[in-house]
């Protein structure tokens, strides 16, 4: 089992939001600000590891006909404990995130995992999976509640004492002075365009990356080339 490429598949090469764009409802819906993504982020990703290792621990009880409403009820039970206890200790981030919470029992990246891999490894392996595409998912979510409450705000982390508590009241930060706000980046049709930028900017990355390695492959001077020429 190699570990490096099931964390960097997870996070990286299929990456749940950039990639695979599975969970794009709360993606688009709850990425306005940083602490809002970072909010949702979080409990999917608890939500990926902790399934992931109830469906890898079960998975030689179940029966093939049952698997998937059972993987449903393992999500759901877990989404559940997330979502009293963000209710209990994270009222207001909780009031703010709303149905999103509940529905991450839908999240078809989280029944994807449970059902592709969770299903067919032992337990490490499958929190690692989970781990890792919940990493994946929280980093999209991240950078696209950076983007489009800096565009909107012209801020960073305004509202962290909702995550943080009251030590979160100073950590506000002004990204771009007297800004009179820009109201589309806020609305639903600047998160598809915020995350098409996103995509296309992963795209890219890659493509560069790709391009530099053929190049120092094809380079004279690389030991690729030595061994070929000799």
């Amino acid at each position: 089992m190699d570990y490096r490429n099931i964390f960097i598949d997870g996070l990286w090469n299929r990456n749940t939001g950039l990639v695979v764009l599975l969970g794009l409802c709360p993606l688009l819906a709850v990425s306005g600000t940083v602490v809002n993504a970072l909010g949702l982020g979080l409990a999917t990703l608890v939500t990926l590891v902790a399934s992931n290792v109830a469906v890898s621990l079960s998975r030689g009880v179940l029966r093939p006909e049952i698997r998937i409403p059972a993987y449903v009820m393992i999500i759901a039970s877990v989404v559940t404990v997330i979502q009293l206890s963000m209710q209990a200790w994270f009222h207001d981030l909780y009031r703010v995130l709303g149905i999103f919470i509940p529905l991450i029992v839908t999240n078809c990246a989280i029944i994807g995992r449970a059902e592709a891999f969770a299903s067919r490894n032992r337990p490490l392996p499958a929190a690692l999976d989970g781990l890792a595409t919940g990493l994946g998912f929280c980093l999209a979510l991240l950078a696209l509640g950076s983007l489009r409450e800096i565009v909107g705000h012209g801020t960073l982390l305004s509202q962290a004492q909702l995550l943080f508590g009251p030590a979160g009241d100073s950590w506000e930060i002004t990204i771009i002075p007297n800004h009179p706000g820009f109201l589309l980046a806020m609305l639903p049709s600047g998160a598809f365009i915020g995350l098409g930028l996103l995509v296309a900017g992963r795209n890219w990355l890659n493509s560069r990356v790709a391009g530099s390695r053929a190049t120092a492959q094809r380079s004279p001077s690389s030991p690729a080339a030595g061994r070929a020429s000799a």
